[in-house]
């Protein structure tokens, strides 16, 4: 239990290792990866696709953060300890991610995976809200995620989820990127475009996309000198130019009804799962919301969600002093927290937690395991 532990953080788009005291993952592979034999050599910090010699797989083993195939995800675990961190889990205790959202059943089937296959002395599974709040040192506050597969708000007070106050969007990038491919084609009717791969897509898309902060009246300007086209060729030598694309590709986190999903845009997400807890926690976590996931990354991403959650803020105080029934009401003025690292945040929090000593006493050991079952895991994530 002295021992430093294994950290790894599943996504739907990438999954995360290493070791807890570190400050980046060792390595960072595609979720959806086939597995060969040990073969290649891993060498470096973070470590890709490319360089496991490994390569992308038609399975899809998380789907909306969630595990939907265990066996693809033990034999990704495995390849992580034997052929990526060189060690035997035997050696290791293993803090997991896990979605906020995701079923008991889950949690327990992690744990038995993990003492059962892979016989780690001790384990632990934190939320991935809980843990993008650890990377900034707090363990109050409203954490804002957005993924490749999907995106939650979860407010959490003292270290507890409050898991009826927690709200998930089932769209994220993967989504958006298919949206971008739409656009594209939209844009530019050319065959070649149509076979253009995912991962060229997904590379436009980190590059060259923003978020705007005001959707309709950059819709009607663009474009101009303060929203320039981008312009690229295709490896098979398709010229393809950018204009409103650019700010249309992220929108549907905000617009989700773009996509054809009825559930509200983030910043309404947000605000919901601040009405949801107690009033009297409410000014706490509205100080201190964490923004986190790869598709937070966006330029002017945190601005808009920031301008959107205080504009409905402002706007329930208002209402609240108007009418026959007028109150003061709590006044929220929330602050947002957007490292530039943020996609990261669930990894780091995990490393900076397992660091810890007093962390330690959170663990599930072995002798309790085999006491009390899976179902000491609730335990420690709840």
């Amino acid at each position: 239990m002295g021992r430093i532990a294994v950290v790894i953080d599943n996504g739907s788009g990438f999954t995360k290792v290493g070791f807890a005291g570190e400050e980046k993952p060792r390595f960072i592979l595609k979720t959806a990866s086939c597995l060969p034999n040990c073969t290649s050599a891993m060498r470096g910090m973070p470590c890709h696709l490319d360089a496991l010699g490994m390569a992308p797989s038609q399975s899809r083993p998380l789907k909306h953060g969630m595990v939907v195939d265990w066996e693809a995800m033990e034999s990704l675990w495995s390849h992580l300890f034997a052929c990526g961190l060189k060690t035997s889990p035997k050696n290791w205790p293993v803090l997991m991610s896990d979605s906020p959202t995701s079923p008991p059943s889950s949690r327990e089937k992690i744990a038995e995976l993990m003492f059962e296959t892979f016989s780690v002395p001790a384990f632990h599974v934190a939320s991935t809200g809980l843990l993008a709040l650890c990377s900034g040192g707090s363990l109050s506050g409203l954490a804002v995620e957005a993924g490749a597969g999907v995106c939650h708000t979860t407010p959490i007070y003292a270290g507890h989820t409050w898991h009826k106050a927690t709200f998930r969007l089932d769209m994220a990038g993967a989504a958006l990127s298919k949206y971008l491919h739409g656009l594209l084609l939209e844009a530019c009717p050319d065959p070649r475009l149509q076979a253009l791969p995912r991962r060229a897509i997904t590379k436009l898309k980190k590059q060259f996309c923003y978020v705007s902060l005001d959707y309709e009246a950059a819709l009607q300007r663009s474009p101009t000198p303060r929203h320039p086209s981008t312009s690229f060729h295709t490896a098979n030598d398709c010229l393809v130019t950018l204009t409103n694309e650019l700010f249309r590709c992220p929108e549907p986190l905000f617009q989700p009804s773009l996509l054809g999903h009825s559930s509200p845009g983030l910043p309404s997400l947000a605000f919901q799962a601040l009405q949801a807890v107690p009033e009297t926690i409410r000014p706490k976590l509205a100080a201190n919301v964490v923004v986190a996931g790869g598709s937070t990354l966006f330029p002017g991403f945190p601005q808009r969600l920031g301008l959107e959650l205080e504009a409905l803020c402002l706007k329930q105080q208002q209402q609240q002093q108007q009418g026959p029934a007028a109150t003061s009401g709590t006044v929220l003025h929330p602050q947002l927290v957007a490292k530039p690292e943020r996609g990261l945040a669930a990894w780091v929090g995990g490393s900076m937690a397992g660091s810890l000593r007093p962390f330690h006493r959170l663990w599930v050991s072995r002798a309790l395991y085999e006491e009390r079952g899976a179902g000491c895991v609730h335990e420690v994530f709840d």
